[in-house]
């Protein structure tokens, strides 16, 4: 069920460096056209630093493993109307015929399955505050595929000490990079130590030719938004205070309340917040490019 453009299968069959990103970033992120341009940008900065970018998208039932300039764009316009899908969706998505924008999940699944060892996205998901039961597929499946995540840590409307220790507690190495301290998506600091780091690309393609010889699971490299474009902690701290007593008043639950509350955020800093997830995401994607080029070096 897999498909893919004639560049990604090009660069595939040839063992070129490829990098997969999400589509959900594009179709419920952020609203058109701001969304097809992060989707233009983020394609780019993996191609300026060496590598093939394939964004993923369930197409007319189709796992997608690249998309063309006109179906990123047909898929930036319609927005929300295609759905999130995680990996537990797919099969569903397929039997079907229907379109959707793939999670961290999601991509992590069918990104491994068509041999792409990097997947470069904004923050991935966890433990939800204040309901620890309420927890994001992204950590089983990042657990359970031979995948490098470059994150900027978990999205920090997140329960982050709780997601930390599930993941060690499956087995995925959280490591940061040029950092000792888990970032926090919108800023750079969460107080929260990691026990490894790496501090180049070249490092990191060599922690993960030797995981993945080793282990049947992903590895996530915890990238730092840029100082430059990190936001206020406590100023953040507000904002995720006020739109997670909003969920609770509207009684939101399960997919629809991380899009609700990364909305509700962006709106209470004035957009700061979509500018910091712009620019921490294309930060993400130009590392991801660079440890698939090293890695590639390396296979």
């Amino acid at each position: 069920m897999l498909r893919y453009t004639e560049e990604v299968q090009a660069a595939l069959d040839e063992g070129r460096p490829v990098v997969a990103l999400e589509s959900t970033i594009v179709a419920h992120g952020m609203p058109w056209p701001e969304n097809y341009e992060v989707g233009r940008a983020l394609e780019a900065a993996v191609r300026e630093h060496g590598a093939v970018p394939a964004t993923i998208a369930v197409i007319g039932g189709a796992l997608q493993v690249g998309l063309d300039a006109h179906s990123l764009e047909a898929m930036a316009q319609a927005g929300a109307s295609w759905p999130k899908t995680g990996a537990a969706d797919l099969a569903l998505r397929a039997a079907r015929g229907e379109n959707g924008a793939t999670t961290v999940s999601a991509t992590a699944f069918i990104a491994a399955r068509a041999g792409i060892r990097l997947f470069s996205t904004g923050g991935i998901g966890g433990v939800h505050r204040g309901d620890g039961s309420d927890v994001s597929s992204d950590l089983s499946t990042l657990a359970r595929t031979p995948i490098g995540v470059v994150s900027a840590g978990m999205k920090s409307i997140l329960d982050l000490p709780r997601t930390l220790e599930y993941l060690e507690t499956l087995g995925v190495p959280v490591i940061g990079v040029r950092t000792n301290e888990l970032p926090a998506f919108y800023t750079d600091k969460s107080g929260l130590p990691l026990e490894h780091r790496v501090d180049s690309a070249e490092e990191a393609a060599l922690v993960l030719h030797h995981h993945f010889a080793l282990h049947p699971g992903g590895v996530l490299l915890a990238n730092p938004i840029p100082k430059a474009h990190a936001l206020d902690g406590p100023l953040i701290e507000r904002a995720i205070e006020a739109a997670l007593a909003d969920a609770a008043d509207r009684g939101l639950r399960g997919k629809a309340i991380t899009p609700h509350l990364l909305g509700y955020v962006a709106t209470a800093t004035n957009k700061r917040a979509l500018a910091a997830n712009r620019a921490l995401a294309i930060h993400n994607a130009e590392f991801a490019a660079q440890v698939a080029v090293a890695l590639s070096r390396l296979s």
